[in-house]
């Protein structure tokens, strides 16, 4: 039940602490992003990185992570970014922002492929999941935008992780192309949070709280 719950919950989370937190370039927002970059980089190369390898031939999988890199490369086209902190929403825009909505559910529904019983990495999307709905939530509610497509986008958005999840326990073919998809989503994965890490501090300066919170995720990651 968890698979479900808490990526869908991380979205929930976003919402609240966005509602309390009114300047999205805040220290604690950098700070966050930071650890939930490191916790899912460090979750996927100890968890979904060897099951992929165990499974598929190396070079087909070092292929198929690639064809995730250059997939979330696309995706971010559409999105700007958002998946790892960068929204570009115009504050009196009122159209609804397909692209950004369209891109952000194709992202999300593959995290959900990513994500067994028999390992941690709903952990792992949990925590990338609530700076990315912080953030995301803070630009919608500044911006034009009805409650209702507000919530329709959130609604949406939260539940499509849950959906790709639902989806790679259910459908049987799943059986013989999961490895492969998990592969595709290391690539997004390892292309969310290397890019997390390197953005997160200003002028590319050593900063000593980012690099706490660097080692804390991947501690972190290494003991559950």
């Amino acid at each position: 039940m968890s698979d479900y719950l808490f990526p869908f919950l991380a979205v929930v989370l976003g919402v609240i602490l966005a509602s309390f937190t009114k300047n999205s370039k805040s220290w604690n927002t950098k700070l966050l992003l930071s650890f939930s970059g490191a916790f899912l980089l460090a979750l996927t190369l100890f968890e979904l990185l060897p099951e992929v390898y165990n499974h598929l031939d190396t070079k087909l999988t070092g292929l198929f992570i690639m064809g995730g890199i250059l997939l979330q490369i696309v995706l971010e086209l559409f999105s700007k970014g958002a998946e790892h902190g960068h929204v570009h929403i115009h504050k009196n825009s009122t159209a609804f922002p397909w692209l950004l909505f369209i891109s952000l559910c194709i992202h999300s529904f593959l995290e959900g492929f990513a994500i067994h019983e028999h390992n941690d990495m709903v952990y792992g999307v949990l925590v990338h999941k609530i700076p990315i709905a912080t953030i995301i939530s803070m630009f919608l509610f500044k911006a034009k935008y009805s409650k209702f497509q507000i919530a329709l986008f959130l609604l949406v958005f939260a539940c499509m992780t849950p959906l790709g999840t639902l989806i790679s326990h259910t459908w049987e073919s799943m059986a013989q192309y999961g490895h492969v998809l998990n592969a595709i989503v290391i690539g997004i994965f390892f292309h969310i949070s290397t890019t997390i890490l390197f953005e997160s501090s200003d002028g590319h300066k050593f900063n000593m709280s980012k690099f706490v919170a660097i080692i804390l995720g991947v501690a972190v990651a290494y003991l559950i």
